[in-house]
């Protein structure tokens, strides 16, 4: 009887844990990321009095052969502006091991984008991911960025105010 009920209040716990995560949707790649294609994330309304921390989620695998990821990224406001930001995260560790977590071959990133952003303007927001990797002494980007399993945006509320 003990065990169940242990079990009972453990399972409500972990049920009522509330995430700080708005918004989260992942798009597969189909075995490589191509120079040429954007990754586009259409947001919910969201509060405009609240703060929010954006995030990129990259999956990777064995087969990425970079140590480091550039990634275009253009936040579009409703009413017509675009800001876009040319962003360097690190995947690899000096060692070579994987940065990221999971087990096995593939490796999840959340990576930082923006922090405290307030969403003021009425309307629809969309975000578009390119990558713009390059081979040293290339002028030509990697058309096929292979190892890149999933591309992903995620929206948290800031805890603090």
């Amino acid at each position: 009887m003990n065990k169940l009920l242990a079990f009972f209040l453990i399972t409500v716990f972990l049920v009522s844990c509330e995430s700080n995560t708005v918004f989260s949707e992942i798009r597969a790649m189909d075995g490589y990321w191509g120079a040429d294609e954007v990754v586009e994330f259409k947001l919910p309304q969201l509060d405009s009095l609240k703060n929010y921390n954006l995030f990129l989620n990259i999956r990777n695998t064995n087969e990425y052969k970079f140590n480091n990821i550039f990634l275009i990224v253009s936040m579009n406001f409703p009413h017509g502006k675009t800001v876009t930001d040319t962003l360097e995260y690190r995947m690899a560790n000096p060692d070579g091991s994987w940065m990221g977590q999971g087990i096995g071959d593939v490796k999840e990133n959340k990576l930082w984008y923006k922090e405290n952003v307030q969403f003021f303007e009425a309307g629809s927001y969309t975000i578009d991911i390119a990558q713009a990797m390059r081979n040293n002494g290339d002028v030509e980007g990697v058309t096929k960025l292979e190892g890149i399993t999933d591309v992903g945006f995620s929206i948290e509320e800031t805890t603090e105010q």
